[in-house]
């Protein structure tokens, strides 16, 4: 079983990504915390049960990991947009064999009480030009969706654009109506309905 988990929007700091998110969709982004072993930080906005929007960036406390961070932010430039998409599933190990190559290996990772395996390629860059989800399986019983506050924010839309559409399409590892894969230039184009109304992530 696999279904979607959370957008991520990096940013070259996480201030500034957090102020371009905050403008974007007019709410305030909650706390999030720090990944040692990727030397990165975030903060969260959450969309709906067991589902949430993360803006993360390189951890400037933090020692240069030996390996490239994940979400290429080792090569990260410009202003904060979204760049990836998360897939939990149930079964790392098995989602990992059927996606396509570069999708990772399984590693487990924490973040204060939260616990996680995460599929991370050895480059940091996620097959189809980071177009396809990074895949997580929530090993413990907390899920960081659960922990942030309600502010009437939930995902309608996300186009994944690609010039092989088809065969991304093909490799998805969930079946959801909200992701729309549409042949173009590489690209992620959020529709997030909010109090305000829908506003958009790019």
């Amino acid at each position: 079983m696999a279904a979607f988990d959370h957008l991520a929007v990096s940013a070259a700091t996480l201030e500034e990504g957090a102020v371009a998110v905050e403008q974007a969709l007019g709410l305030p982004l909650g706390p999030g915390g720090v990944h040692p072993f990727m030397g990165t930080h975030n903060r969260l906005l959450g969309l709906g049960e067991g589902e949430y929007l993360e803006v993360i960036a390189i951890d400037p406390a933090a020692p240069k990991p030996p390996h490239p961070r994940w979400f290429r932010l080792d090569r990260f430039s410009g202003p904060p947009r979204l760049t990836n998409w998360i897939v939990r599933t149930d079964d790392l190990e098995a989602a990992l064999a059927a996606a396509p190559a570069g999708a990772g290996r399984a590693v487990d990772l924490e973040r204060g009480s939260y616990r996680w395996r995460m599929g991370v390629p050895t480059d940091g860059c996620l097959p189809y030009d980071d177009a396809f989800p990074a895949l997580i399986e929530w090993t413990g019983a907390l899920h960081p969706a659960a922990a942030l506050p309600e502010l009437g924010c939930r995902l309608v839309r996300l186009e994944i654009a690609h010039p092989d559409a088809a065969a991304l399409r093909a490799a998805l590892p969930c079946a959801d109506p909200r992701m729309i894969v549409v042949p173009g230039k590489r690209a992620l184009r959020a529709t997030i309905a909010t109090p305000h109304g829908e506003r958009h992530l790019e």
